[in-house]
């Protein structure tokens, strides 16, 4: 892989509450190469969209509270930039595709002004060079009839158009990393099949590498080349895709993976679910968050938290008791 086009290191973000402080994410690392997709992955609220909007520094002052780590981007740390300096970078150079389109378009607006808004605010042109280029996007992402497109409203729009018309907003400025928050919930299987071609395409012709934010497996195995594996605000495996889908390590991954649907399996029965909740992050668990749904703890898990223990494939590592050297032989204990 090519050096890193963004490095996060030992992120962690809390919220404080009526409740408590809430610790969403807890010393997260990743990173990302020039043209390279990595996937976060996991279930709701283990911390995945909170890490990446921090990044983008989408939350205002006082409503998270960043308590460690950096942001490394173009030799820069962003997490100590203000507020307008941020405001230059995102859409630009770091942009994002949010969950559901319909919430985050401008109902009385219509897509085409959106998206050159987003190119105006950024380059120094003139509307008819802005019309110009959000036409020449709408092709580049096969909008039909794109001069036509560009004065409708989001309601006269599918929502598989929609979903493109917000990757073309992510992608005008030609960003160097592109988040996508779950770019295909909510979309039909074929719309979904045509969005994460359109996006691994476009990875390539415009230059960007892809931040995907998912909790379903079959769109990562469609796009990623890493997997990063979130569980209660901490990253507990990581490796490549066919690492991560042949030969998971942590309990918590085998897991998500046997939760997936298996069309050629004749002898499955109801789907699988992992039993329990995630932990309260108001206090989390000393030990292992994943101790209570794991069928394979022990006492050590409850008590301490475990280490990450490297594996024969390259940049693979997961954070699990089961493989620590020194309690391989007291692995049946506390089942």
């Amino acid at each position: 892989m090519e050096k890193s086009v963004l490095t996060v290191e030992n992120l962690a973000v809390s919220f404080d509450t009526f409740a408590g402080e809430v610790q969403a994410v807890r010393g997260v690392s990743w990173n990302v190469g020039k043209k390279e997709t990595i996937s976060i992955v996991g279930e709701s609220g283990c911390g995945k969209t909170v890490s990446i909007q921090t990044v983008l520094g989408l939350y205002p002052k006082g409503v998270s509270r960043i308590k460690s780590g950096q942001v490394i981007f173009e030799g820069e740390n962003l997490l100590e930039k203000t507020a307008a300096e941020m405001r230059e970078i995102q859409g630009s150079k770091l942009s994002i595709i949010f969950q559901d389109p319909f919430t985050y378009l401008n109902p009385t607006m219509t897509v085409g002004e959106q998206i050159m808004e987003v190119y105006m605010e950024h380059n120094d042109v003139t509307r008819a060079q802005a019309r110009e280029k959000t036409i020449e996007m709408m092709k580049m992402i096969s909008m039909p009839n794109p001069e036509l497109a560009i004065k409708r409203y989001p309601h006269q729009l599918s929502g598989g158009l929609r979903q493109r018309i917000m990757i073309t907003m992510a992608l005008i400025c030609s960003p160097s990393v592109l988040f996508a928050d779950e770019p295909t919930t909510a979309l039909d299987v074929t719309v979904q099949a045509q969005i994460i071609e359109l996006m691994n395409s476009l990875k390539e012709k415009v230059d960007t590498s892809i931040v995907l934010i998912t909790h379903d497996m079959g769109v990562v195995a469609n796009m990623a080349e890493r997997i990063y594996v979130m569980y209660a605000g901490k990253v507990v495996e990581h490796g490549d895709r066919d690492t991560i889908f042949y030969s998971p390590k942590h309990p918590y991954t085998q897991g998500l993976l046997k939760a997936v649907p298996n069309l050629h399996d004749k002898t499955q029965g109801n789907l699988y679910s992992i039993p329990g909740t995630p932990p309260d992050l108001v206090a989390p668990p000393k030990g292992c968050a994943f101790a209570d749904r794991c069928p394979y703890t022990m006492n050590i898990c409850k008590e301490q938290e475990p280490e990450y223990i490297d594996f024969e494939e390259p940049n693979h590592y997961a954070a699990c008791w089961l493989h620590h050297p020194a309690c391989l032989a007291a692995k049946g204990e506390g089942r």
